[in-house]
């Protein structure tokens, strides 16, 4: 399993874009094998990785994720190859539909078919990042066009898709999915095996599962729930996320969150390797009361991406 790590969602930090290029430096310097970056409502997560593909070697640089309905699908492709092309073939695409009160209510965009929307998006963007012309007509995409980045690498593609619909669709129509919120017993018994037989049958090679966890080396593992569950309440009142806690077992978002020493935290991510996720997409968070907490969980998070679990 790769080691990633967030660059600019760790809970209670955050930055210039100055700041944030540091950041994905010291990643690749300290032997991270990837870093992702939110896009929420701040810095374009896709252009800063286009930068920050500038100023790193060998770092992976994934965004987790940009939604889709704001942005066209031949935007999406120019930008995303426009990004491929900066880092050399390091930039991971991973999109996301978001959620109904960010689309409908702040967007004023319709959301009322989500899983259509995607299928949708997919068959516009996908020969798109092959700088294949397009010539599709559907009910919310009628696109004849072309997109044409000389020497970009075609990113890969992953989906944030947490219900059986959508991991099916990123299955068949994308190179993995982008998890958050979906515990062990989740990815074991539902997102993995689901989105592997989706690639199966469409003949597609087997799938990237990034998976994305709250993350605390510490030895205040009560003061830390107790954080983990006041940063990340917001996730348990989301529909998509409330789903998969549940299908964990989870009364909230601390729940899923992996919290202890060191012992306990590598304990932790050798199941997610064990059971099939490819990649960790580690989120650290502040703990009250352990102030060295983010430093030390990025640094222990470091040697495992150097030395291997």
């Amino acid at each position: 399993m790769k080691i990633g790590i967030g660059i600019g969602d760790a809970v209670g930090t955050g930055g210039t874009l100055d700041h944030m290029l540091e950041r994905f430096q010291k990643a690749e310097n300290d032997g991270f094998h990837s870093a992702w970056m939110a896009n929420i409502f701040g810095l374009d997560a896709i252009t800063t990785l286009a930068i920050a593909g500038r100023v790193t070697r060998s770092l992976e640089l994934g965004t987790f994720v940009v939604p889709t309905y704001p942005r066209h699908p031949a935007a999406m492709a120019q930008q995303a190859l426009t990004a491929s092309l900066a880092s050399g073939g390091r930039f991971i695409l991973g999109l996301g539909l978001s959620h109904r009160i960010v689309i409908e209510d702040m967007f004023g965009l319709d959301y009322s078919k989500p899983i259509r929307h995607m299928r949708e998006y997919l068959s516009v963007l996908n020969p798109m990042l092959s700088g294949e012309p397009v010539k599709f007509s559907g009910d919310e995409y009628r696109v004849a066009a072309q997109i044409a980045v000389p020497g970009a690498p075609r990113p890969p593609l992953v989906i944030a898709a947490l219900g059986p619909q959508m991991l099916r669709v990123a299955g068949r129509m994308a190179d993995g999915t982008a998890t958050w919120m979906g515990g062990p017993k989740y990815l074991r018994e539902t997102a993995i095996p689901t989105i592997q037989k989706a690639a199966e049958e469409a003949g597609r090679p087997s799938p990237r599962i990034v998976s994305g966890f709250p993350v605390a080396v510490t030895t205040s593992k009560d003061e830390a729930y107790q954080s983990a569950a006041r940063s990340f309440a917001n996730y348990g009142q989301l529909p998509s996320y409330r789903a998969v806690l549940d299908v964990e077992g989870a009364a909230n978002p601390a729940d899923i969150a992996i919290i202890g020493d060191e012992a306990e935290v590598r304990s932790r991510l050798k199941e997610l390797a064990e059971i099939g996720v490819t990649d960790l997409h580690a989120s650290a968070f502040k703990v009250n009361g352990d102030p060295d907490v983010l430093n030390r969980t990025w640094d222990f998070l470091a040697s495992l991406a150097r030395d291997g679990l």
